[in-house]
């Protein structure tokens, strides 16, 4: 069996008590389960932070202060050594909902007073029974949308709430068999093998089929969408996405993990292309820009069944020349 029970412990304390921690409560929390030189990683517009204090005064205390009551719901608990060629220790991966009462304006967005969610995924790298680094990746457009902002045109997949996975079996609390975890990587790393080159000689139809179910869920990040099935995937993410880009670089990956049948990896970032197509509605610019994402994956026998998908979107095209959040929370609200 894998044990990682003493890393995930370290992060479960630490949950509890940062979503139970009020005001300047929030910085204490931060500084007695994280080391001194933490590095924090976020989505545009807050990029690396340094050090507990500053992360609490940076993300989590405007954050709090926004979105009140507000609640973890986790979908996906893991840990793992790091598989990433070069790297190495723990890693501890949450993945769900921020959810509370969008009460005030956080980062220009204006609040709704209602119910909003915020889709996350952190990765953990757990030393000594502390957090030494975080990456902290979340679907900030998601929010935007539920405040009545267009960041993006029209997107090819469905806009919604994504659930968990399908077999609520993702809180892996307790020790898995390693074999398991074994046997998720290999089919992540057939898959990657694949992505990575876009060159298999094969259709893409067929280049997927080797390492997707055909009944495949894709849940993308807001401006993308998700999608279902392996031929939807094609015609409302992949097909597009691969035509857009030209000059795609290797793939880069700071922690590469997987635990029972899930899985997934993080970059900083993950690979750069140049948009020579219409991506996302949007005009190309022939500019190489940088793709920060996360990826967590769920193993059915020896395909991927569901992958959820977080990519800094805002950070992409603000390369291109274009702040998307200055654009949107500038406008006059109705």
């Amino acid at each position: 069996m894998s044990d990682y029970q003493a890393e995930k412990q370290v992060v479960r304390d630490f949950h509890a008590a940062l979503d139970t921690a009020e005001g300047a409560a929030i910085a204490d929390v931060l500084s007695a389960h994280c080391v001194p030189d933490l590095l924090w990683r976020g989505y545009h517009p807050f990029h690396e932070v340094q050090g507990p204090d500053a992360v609490a005064a940076r993300f989590w205390l405007p954050l709090r202060t926004s979105l009140t009551r507000m609640q973890r719901r986790e979908d996906v608990f893991m840990a793992g050594e790091n598989r990433a060629a070069g790297q190495e220790g723990v890693w501890v991966v949450s993945m769900g909902h921020l959810m509370g009462l969008f009460d005030q304006p956080w980062l220009g967005i204006p609040p709704t007073g209602k119910l909003a969610f915020l889709r996350y995924c952190a990765f953990y790298r757990v030393d000594g029974g502390r957090i030494t680094e975080t990456a902290m990746y979340f679907d900030l457009p998601q929010l935007m949308v539920q405040a009545g902002l267009q960041p993006f045109p029209p997107q090819t997949g469905a806009q919604l709430v994504q659930p968990g996975p399908l077999t609520h079996d993702g809180l892996l609390f307790d020790p898995q068999p390693a074999d398991e975890g074994d046997r998720t990587w290999a089919s992540i790393a057939r898959m990657i093998a694949d992505l990575g080159q876009w060159q298999s000689g094969l259709p893409i139809h067929e280049e997927l089929a080797r390492s997707w179910t055909d009944d495949m869920l894709w849940w993308g990040p807001t401006g993308i969408g998700a999608t279902y099935t392996i031929p939807r995937y094609v015609t409302q993410h992949s097909g597009l996405f691969r035509a857009s880009f030209a000059e795609r670089s290797k793939t880069h990956h700071l922690c590469r993990m997987a635990e029972g049948h899930y899985g997934g990896f993080f970059g900083w970032p993950n690979f750069t292309a140049r948009p020579t197509g219409g991506f996302m509605g949007m005009p190309a610019t022939g500019k190489a820009g940088d793709f920060r994402v996360i990826d967590i994956y769920r193993r059915e026998g020896d395909k991927l069944a569901e992958n959820w998908v977080f990519i800094d979107l805002l950070h992409f095209w603000n390369q291109q020349g274009v702040d998307i959040l200055a654009r949107c929370t500038a406008a006059p609200q109705g």
